[in-house]
């Protein structure tokens, strides 16, 4: 395994590094990030756990409706001008957080850190690994995803230092200059004479529609959308995204609960991210070995597992084990993902077909964090909002494995 990650970094290390920038980039929006100022924003703007989780949503699902016509978009445009384009608007996202004034700018900001982070910055530097990788796609969707695996074990402790000493609203216009002053400089040196490489790519992917039935490898998103197995598939693929940004989203809620300190939950995402990276760089290989038709059939045994250690226990020991459960589970899952919609519907329209994807995980990731909101003020427990995730799991992991073992049906060039 290390023999080959080695072989690839040496080969293609700037196309990989762009793939990783990306994603760790993109913690700006992502919810273990924004939702370490969430309790901060309660305080100032006097809102409640159904509230903020709503507000949340709605810039969330603003996101996920837009992500349908900017996602493609990375199909359509030169790989450096648009990621380029991602990071100034990330910037800006950033920039205008500190300008907030009431719940409406905050639905607004919320939208925009979302829509340029969470959505398009991964959904570049994913959709690009799989696209130009074939036979090392597992591994380089794992180098990719290490992106955010390193800021989750990072940011949030420089995230909660910065707040409790210059606020919220200084920490993230900080972070609006950090970003702009490295982000844009270093995907404008990674993607310098990438043309070459999509040249080449190009001429594969012609070959290959010589040598193969041209019908395997270029579903639309369309014909995706007419496919049994893509909607058997949806619960499973959908599951991480609302139930990770859930937990992350109330993780300082859960340890109020639990009679946790909140450090202490917040200071074990680097054991998190560190199994996470594990589980990203085993999955690469075993997808690259086995395919990620069979690694994907097991990716949520792990949430089911984490769901289960909250609903149960309350020594604040069992955070730990529940850690190393989601960083296992969103190891597996993000590398299995994105992999599974390469080998099922080819890479020919792969950014359209992601961005559909993405705007369903956006969607489900609103979703999350509103439904655990609703249950805590209407009287339910933490620990049977967690049973309930534990089951629906569960559920959606037998799904997967119904949906691999259905036999495609046949697809014609002339679909749309």
């Amino acid at each position: 395994m290390i023999a080959t990650y080695k072989r690839m970094i040496l080969t293609n290390p700037r196309l990989l590094a762009f793939g990783f920038a990306m994603v760790f980039f993109s913690s700006v929006g992502q919810t273990f990030f924004v939702g370490i100022f969430g309790p901060q924003l309660q305080l100032e703007f006097d809102l409640s756990h159904t509230a903020w989780s709503t507000i949340y949503m709605i810039g969330t699902l603003a996101s996920a409706i837009t992500m349908l016509w900017t996602g493609p978009l990375v199909d359509r445009f030169k790989l450096r001008n648009f990621s380029l384009a991602v990071c100034i608007f990330m910037t800006a996202a950033c920039l205008f957080i500190p300008t907030i004034r009431g719940p409406l700018s905050l639905c607004f900001g919320i939208f925009l850190l979302r829509q340029s982070g969470q959505a398009l910055a991964s959904h570049t530097g994913i959709t690009s690994m799989a696209r130009y990788f074939d036979k090392e796609r597992g591994s380089a969707l794992a180098i990719a995803s290490l992106g955010q695996s390193v800021a989750e074990a990072s940011l949030p402790v420089l995230a909660v230092a910065a707040i409790a000493i210059y606020g919220w609203r200084w920490t993230y216009g900080a972070t609006a200059i950090i970003l702009g002053l490295t982000s844009i400089p270093i995907i404008f040196w990674l993607l310098k004479g990438h043309e070459r490489t999509h040249s080449k790519h190009l001429q594969e992917l012609t070959l290959a529609a010589n040598q193969t039935n041209i019908n395997v490898i270029s579903w639309t998103r369309t014909q995706v959308m007419r496919d049994t197995r893509f909607y058997l598939l949806l619960p499973g693929t959908l599951a991480t995204s609302m139930a990770i940004t859930a937990f992350f989203f109330h993780h300082l809620n859960i340890a109020e609960y639990k009679g946790w300190d909140a450090s202490w939950i917040t200071g074990n995402y680097v054991l998190y991210a560190v199994t996470s990276m594990i589980a990203m760089l085993s999955a690469g290989s075993l997808i690259d070995r086995f395919s990620a038709r069979q690694v994907a059939k097991y990716k949520l045994v792990p949430l089911a597992l984490a769901a289960l250690t909250i609903a149960t226990f309350d020594h604040y020991l069992f955070v730990l084990p529940y850690m190393v459960f989601l960083g296992l589970n969103v190891g597996y899952s993000h590398t299995s993902s994105s992999a599974l919609w390469a080998e099922l519907y080819g890479v020919e329209n792969i950014g359209s077909v992601k961005s559909l994807m993405m705007a369903l995980s956006v969607l489900a990731s609103a979703i999350g964090p509103v439904i655990i909101g609703l249950l805590l003020d209407n009287g339910f427990t933490i620990d049977t909002a967690c049973l309930m995730i534990a089951i629906y799991t569960v559920i959606s992991n037998v799904l997967i494995v119904v949906a691999l073992k259905i036999k495609p049906r046949q697809i014609h060039a002339s679909n749309t």
